[in-house]
């Protein structure tokens, strides 16, 4: 019988191995057991005191869409509004009637319409800005960022601001007067029924019993004006200018807010070869009306 032949160092290498398994495993199983004891549960996580409460969020605005402007006003109120059209062609009406929306990149944001009609003596145009305001401060909701975009619509326009109540007794609100109408070729005309008020002497005193030179100014009740029967808050506005040599072209703007939505009511009439002015009570009426019935859609 053969004998097996003798490795030298196997017995002692085959020792070392399991003694390097054993400690591998050992550290293994001690890391292990550290690790899950080093781990703090949930309810000992401490809380920093300094931090304090979160801020908190405004409110989002009312809106989040718009309504189509094209479709938004009746047939029969731009019947009303573009008179020329009923003189038209069937095609140049319906296209009276139908509009021009306006381009716009984002209409859940802003949308718009223009209709107009021509006639040999006038020409009406109607238009509509409808303005959805996002307030991108967390701190300023939706319908405060757009009382600011309002207000400075309003001033731009050159409308006073509403007057507030005093601060104390003895402190006075001046009487804002009668803003004239403006013209949109540089020469202002007076507000309907304005008068304009003369200088008032520098020297000298009223003789007794006379009256006073000074006269008065007379408001119509049309001159441009905040308005407070339509939506949060609202102006109107009224301009007055020359065409060519007799014609005339009046402009009424109703701007008014309803919570983050500002809407804007454009109506223009424009005469060639009269000597008349557009009638200011006529186009302000008809385009308070059309503001009220866009406040009544967006209460829908």
């Amino acid at each position: 019988m053969q004998r097996k032949r003798y490795a030298p160092g196997r017995t002692g290498s085959t020792a070392r191995t399991a003694v390097a398994l054993t400690s591998v495993l050992g550290l293994g199983l001690g890391l292990g057991l550290t690790g899950c004891s080093a781990g703090a549960p949930a309810d000992d996580v401490t809380v920093d005191a300094k931090a304090g409460p979160a801020a908190p969020v405004a409110p989002p605005g009312r809106y989040s869409t718009l309504f189509e402007p094209c479709g938004s006003v009746p047939q029969a109120t731009l019947k009303d509004l573009l008179p020329g059209a009923a003189a038209l062609p069937d095609s140049g009406r319906d296209k009276a009637y139908r509009g021009t929306a306006a381009v716009t990149y984002d209409t859940d944001r802003r949308v718009g319409c223009t209709w107009r009609a021509d006639s040999p003596d006038t020409s009406h145009r109607l238009t509509l800005d409808i303005e959805r305001v996002v307030s991108y401060d967390t701190t300023i909701s939706d319908a405060d960022r757009a009382q600011s975009v309002f207000t400075a619509k309003q001033l731009e326009a050159g409308i006073p601001l509403a007057p507030t109540a005093p601060s104390s007794p003895t402190a006075t609100t001046p009487t804002p007067t009668a803003t004239a109408t403006k013209a949109t070729d540089g020469a202002p005309l007076t507000a309907p029924g304005k008068t304009p008020a003369s200088k008032a002497p520098t020297t000298g005193a009223t003789p007794p019993g006379s009256a006073d030179p000074t006269p008065t100014p007379t408001s119509t009740g049309l001159e441009p004006r905040v308005l407070d029967d339509l939506g949060d808050i609202a102006y109107l506005d009224d301009t007055l200018g020359k065409v060519g040599a007799n014609g005339h072209q009046r402009a009424v703007s109703v701007v008014f807010r309803t919570s983050n939505v500002i809407v804007t009511v454009s109506y223009r009439e424009q005469t060639t070869g009269s000597t008349e002015a557009p009638d200011s009570r006529e186009l302000q009426e008809k385009a308070r009306n059309l503001a009220r019935l866009l406040a009544e859609r967006l209460e829908e």
